[in-house]
């Protein structure tokens, strides 16, 4: 299966998605895909430690995957290539089905791992224009 046919049917799959490295500075593309990903109805819960308890897509941010406490079907990642590492542990620990690297983040090394743990991994593309390209339908409300 080619990486556009992946991704469509986890965005088809997924319901629940943390997005790691959340912003609330709605020019940036840290805050407007997230929040398009609630508006067409997906369950979209924020870790950043600069934002813990701020309220964001309607749940308040955390600052790891850990506190979110709750399954996860995606981990949408927002943060360097370089600066991933330092959250491969929390990342595994939250076994999500799906790690998601942004358009313009590719770390092989952390895919290579990610993988062996059994984590699918997507690189360097966007949630939101896949899911726009791809022409899937809002979801109900999570």
């Amino acid at each position: 299966m080619d990486d556009a046919a992946r991704a469509r049917r986890i965005l088809q799959d997924s319901h629940t998605i943390a997005v790691l490295g959340i912003h609330d500075e709605l020019s940036r593309p840290a805050a407007y895909v997230p929040e398009y990903l609630a508006k067409v109805g997906y369950r979209v819960l924020g870790v950043n430690p600069m934002l813990v308890g701020r309220v964001i897509c309607g749940h308040p941010v955390a600052a790891t995957l850990a506190e979110l406490g709750e399954p996860l079907d995606m981990v949408d990642v927002f943060r360097r290539a370089d600066a991933i590492a330092p959250h491969l542990d929390d990342l595994l620990a939250a076994k999500p089905k799906v790690v998601w690297l942004q358009l313009g983040i590719r770390n092989d090394e952390i895919a290579r791992t990610l993988e062996r743990h059994g984590i699918e991994v997507i690189q360097d593309r966007c949630t939101l224009a896949d899911h726009q390209r791809f022409g899937l339908p809002a979801r109900g409300a999570r």
